[in-house]
């Protein structure tokens, strides 16, 4: 006869158990009761082991109560049956993946519904040989369930950011689907990787923070959406295989979503194809949203009272700040061009080098580490501008550098708190708790963000902003300058402001500040003429270079402040505004 018995353990209720001959029929879940408020040390953890069981564990004798003479144990040997229902679970979710591909948003390009079936025949056929495989080898699979606040929290974070800004530029909103399919095949990627591997799977938030930060910086173009589930997997491959020992045990070394980002930007760069991605747009278009800088450093608050990433966001950006305003200062023009911390370096030093478990352990090695980053995205940004190369990947290329050297820069920080003044001075208060630590330290990010902040290196207007202040500094033959305002009035050509198209057919024409180009001179006046700016059509048929004052629709543009453009702004306003940037006419 079948018989079932419940063990009890101090706070872990095990669930019912067979004895020796109940069969494997059964799944059931385990549940740990936390003794306080979550925290990353101790998850909620739900175990489903329905592939194999084993005797009941005969309880312990309490002291002082007699039981008889200790009889011998016994276990009786089981072999584990094979448990189906585990495996229908990735199956579910690449059925799910093929469903989106009748959505509306997907169902319109055929590539991107290509894309979806090529995912979901993958996965289908990857299960198909784990299926095959299990049942020869008679080996189970089992599930795991566990609830870790630094995924949770983190995930929430990062919604937060996709909402308020997706509020202010559309297509955020418009891939949100494309979220959802990049979910489904994480979980059913990460099951197939790990249930290949070996028996156990732990499920839980943990592919939501590493798919929501890999699209906060990159995403492709629907017509080539399949690399975007081809990075994905690379980031779950990344974490699965390669990995080290630190602090006794095996972990991932890289960031996955930092790994897949720096690996797919290589390949990006190298292969000249950054135009398959909205890559530029994701990195111009955080501005759009109002005082996104506020916005982040309050969500970015929550993030570092949690799980004390203070000292690396705020050490990254101190270095940058101090490094760019020490640049303005020797130079007379800004490092980043309408910034002094670029909003999309700010949103990275919150929330993608801040991984904690990639990281350094100690307060030394977070605030070297966040250093290290900072100055990394410096020297990217100019080494990448010099090759002619997009910009943004600045702050994608240096995190896998410093997830590799994670554990190397703990062991310097080890050595410097360990001796000599510097250790003295560099224990970050060495008899308080780690929490009051991490308040003083937030309290520290606070006053600085303030400074920051009353300096107008946040959301304030920048005077990178106006045109005039390069034009002036292109004048004077200041550092970069000229290629900067040949940069600059690119994009308002790009955003249709007719006055900025002729400029940029006159630089063209006359060769005074870029080479001379007839071919390129004769497009921009084509499209100064064709945004109906007169002096641009006078350009086109006569061949001249003549000049003229910004329209009232040019000033919408040219005076948004890396914001909205100003469509609804009364002239007066405008003007007034234009006055301020240093436009003389509008004074």
């Amino acid at each position: 006869m079948k018989t079932l018995n419940a063990v009890t353990t101090g706070n872990t209720y095990a669930g019912p158990t067979c004895s020796p001959g109940c069969g494997n029929d059964y799944t059931w879940l385990r549940a740990r009761r936390p003794d306080g408020p979550l925290a990353p040390s101790r998850p909620v953890r739900y175990k489903q082991a329905g592939l194999s069981m084993s005797a009941a564990r005969p309880r312990r004798p309490k002291p002082g109560r007699q039981h008889g003479p200790p009889q011998p144990q016994t276990h009786a040997a089981t072999t584990p049956a094979v448990s189906w229902r585990p495996l229908w679970i990735p199956a579910a979710l690449a059925l799910l993946l093929l469903a989106l591909s009748f959505v509306p948003r997907v169902a319109g390009n055929p590539v991107l519904v290509g894309s979806f079936w090529a995912a979901s025949a993958g996965l289908l056929a990857w299960l198909a040989v784990l299926v095959v495989s299990t049942r020869r080898h008679a080996k189970g699979r089992a599930l795991e369930v566990v609830l870790r606040p630094q995924h949770y929290l983190q995930a929430t974070v990062q919604v937060a950011v996709f909402v308020y800004w997706g509020y202010f530029w559309r297509p955020v909103y418009d891939h949100a689907w494309l979220l959802v399919a990049q979910l489904l095949f994480a979980y059913a990627f990460d099951m197939l990787l790990a249930w290949s591997r070996r028996e156990h799977y732990t499920l839980g938030f943990g592919p939501f923070p590493i798919i929501f930060s890999t699209n906060l910086f990159l995403w492709f173009r629907d017509d080539w959406f399949y690399l975007q589930f081809l990075m994905v997997a690379a980031g779950f491959l990344g974490k699965e295989l390669v990995r080290w020992q630190r602090d006794g045990r095996a972990t991932h070394i890289f960031n996955p979503s930092a790994f897949s980002l720096g690996l797919f930007s290589l390949m990006l760069i190298a292969t000249g194809t950054t135009d398959l991605t909205w890559g530029q747009d994701i990195a111009s278009t955080l501005t759009l949203a109002p005082r996104i800088y506020l916005f982040l450093f309050l969500i970015g608050l929550v993030v570092m009272y949690f799980f004390s990433i203070t000292l690396v966001a705020g050490s990254a950006a101190i270095v940058l700040f101090g490094s760019s305003a020490l640049y303005s200062a020797v130079t007379g023009v800004p490092y980043f061009i309408d910034s002094e911390i670029p909003s999309a370096v700010f949103l990275g030093l919150h929330l993608l080098v801040t991984d904690p478990s990639t990281s350094p352990r100690t307060p030394i090695g977070k605030a070297l580490f966040g250093m290290l980053y900072g100055l990394g995205v410096f020297v990217l940004y100019a080494l990448l501008g010099v090759l002619g190369l997009p910009t943004f990947y600045d702050k994608l290329l240096c995190v896998p550098l410093l997830n590799l050297s994670a554990q190397w820069i703990d062991r310097v920080a080890a050595s410097l708190g360990g001796t000599g003044a510097i250790g003295d001075r560099a224990r970050w208060g060495g008899t308080w708790s780690p929490a009051r630590a991490n308040l003083v330290h937030i309290t520290v990010w606070v006053l600085f963000f303030g400074a920051m902040t009353a300096l107008g290196a946040t959301d304030s207007r920048h005077r990178g902003d106006t045109v005039p202040f390069w034009e002036q500094a292109c004048a004077e033959d200041r550092p970069l300058a000229c290629q900067r305002l040949i940069q600059i009035e690119t994009n308002y050509c790009g955003d249709n402001a007719g006055w900025a198209c002729n400029e940029l057919g006159r630089h063209y024409t006359t060769g005074g500040i870029v080479a001379p180009a007839i071919d390129e001179a004769l497009a921009y006046f084509g499209q100064a003429c064709e945004l109906r700016f007169q002096a641009g059509c006078v350009n086109l048929l006569g061949g001249g270079t003549r000049s003229a004052d910004p329209r009232a629709l040019d000033l919408r543009l040219l005076l948004r402040e890396a914001g909205p453009n100003l469509l609804e702004m009364p002239e007066p306003a405008l003007y007034a505004r234009a006055c301020d940037h240093g436009w003389t006419f509008a004074c």
